[in-house]
């Protein structure tokens, strides 16, 4: 049966929701790998506070992470709120344009990520509803390939403009960054078009028994998972660090996009097949490698002492994305039963937002210190990104987790 429905065509849904995530990709890449330069280059914002805006940005969206996937557990229905949750980030992203402060930065961001928030969990299980357990990694990959093709797309069109406004100036430019948000806003708004009119409302298996508000149906090993997670996550700060780290090593804005483009262009490369061989060959297996891969790359980015490797890692980077992300998602389903899907992808969506203000906020402290943690400099942070996955890797390999399966199947 999984050979017959590993090459099958993927469901209706998984196609909307991927067309939705790679408008929106392209709309929030264009303006959000740019927000570290102009908070610092035209705002003059210190590395501690965009730590800040960027560990509460994710933190504000966790809870609502959590509770929008136990919501749509509840009802039964998981396209009012995804919908609902891109709808919220599209409206918000206009304050971009008008930012004259980091508080309105900060807000505008904020924004953008309680739409998150509401829409993450139940458009992830609106995804593993739709799909047999057979293709479930197939279409997770799928989706993370057309999110991070639409990256790609995003940050072309970022770097276009950006070559055409500042003909090689070294700094971002706020008319350069404001055009870029005025770009932004149509493919956002189509991309909740689509997923509003495309998408079909799925039945959830075992909705009948209202499910509670609680982690103990999800599952001993899946809360194992999480908490791996968690741990891995904490020293997994904000991608704008590696972008600040990129600039310190003197490489121009341009060149900053040049290097995203072919981070997604890896990312995007790997993703599909990654899923698809995790429906092969099991899902553990392709995570560890990620997360290995992940460990040498932020070790390289503590050591880089060259533009050139900065680059380099930074690709390289990409493949750690390829190979875990979709993969996590896939295996998020495979733990936990179908009535408790969207409380299982909020509470993992949830950990990677509850962990990602301590992260960043660590980084930038840890980047510009001050008192007896002076000198510890722009390398510190990925020094202790690369020793806390390792410490996850280690957990990983004595877990042995045994899959939920699929009802349907």
């Amino acid at each position: 049966m999984a050979e017959k429905d590993h090459g099958a065509r993927l469901p209706r849904n998984v196609r909307v929701v991927a067309a939705t995530s790679f408008l929106t990709d392209v709309s929030s890449e264009m303006v959000i790998n740019l927000l570290p330069l102009f908070l610092k280059n035209v705002l003059g914002v210190k590395t501690a506070v965009i730590g800040l805006i960027e560990g509460v940005a994710e933190s504000t969206s966790s809870l609502l992470r959590l509770f929008s996937g136990w919501l749509s557990d509840r009802i039964g229905r998981r396209k009012l709120p995804a919908v609902l949750g891109y709808a919220l980030s599209a409206f918000f992203k206009p304050l971009f344009y008008f930012a004259n402060s980091w508080g309105v930065v900060a807000a505008a961001r904020w924004g953008d990520r309680i739409g998150k928030g509401v829409r993450t969990a139940p458009r992830d299980a609106l995804v593993a509803d739709s799909t047999p357990l057979a293709q479930r990694g197939y279409a997770f990959g799928f989706h993370r390939a057309a999110d991070t093709a639409g990256a790609f797309c995003g940050l072309a069109i970022a770097l276009a403009i950006v070559w055409f406004m500042q003909q090689g100036s070294g700094e971002l430019l706020a008319g350069t960054f404001r055009l870029i948000v005025l770009a932004s806003l149509l493919p956002a708004f189509a991309g909740v078009a689509i997923l509003a009119w495309g998408a079909r409302e799925t039945v959830v298996a075992g909705s009948a028994a209202r499910p509670g508000f609680g982690f103990k149906s999800l599952g001993r090993d899946f809360r194992y998972f999480v908490v791996m997670v968690g741990i891995f996550e904490l020293g997994n700060s904000s991608d704008a660090f590696i972008i600040l780290r990129a600039q310190e090593r003197g490489i121009p804005v341009v060149g900053i996009l040049a290097m995203l483009l072919a981070f997604n262009f890896v990312y995007t490369l790997i993703s599909l097949p990654a899923g698809r061989l995790s429906d092969r060959v099991g899902r553990r297996g392709l995570i560890m490698a990620g997360w290995a891969l992940y460990a040498l790359t932020y070790l390289g980015l503590a050591l880089a002492r060259s533009a050139v490797h900065i680059v380099i890692l930074f690709v390289i980077y990409g493949a750690y994305y390829g190979l875990s992300y979709g993969t996590a998602k896939a295996m998020v389903a495979d733990l936990v039963p179908a009535a408790s899907r969207g409380m299982a992808y909020g509470t993992y969506n949830a950990v990677l937002g509850i962990t990602d203000l301590p992260a960043s906020f660590l980084a930038g402290f840890l980047w510009s210190g001050s008192g007896a943690w002076a000198g510890f400099g722009p390398a510190a942070p990925f020094y202790f990104g690369a020793a806390m996955a390792a410490l996850a890797l280690l957990l990983f390999v004595f877990w042995k987790p045994v899959p939920a399966g699929d009802p349907r199947d």
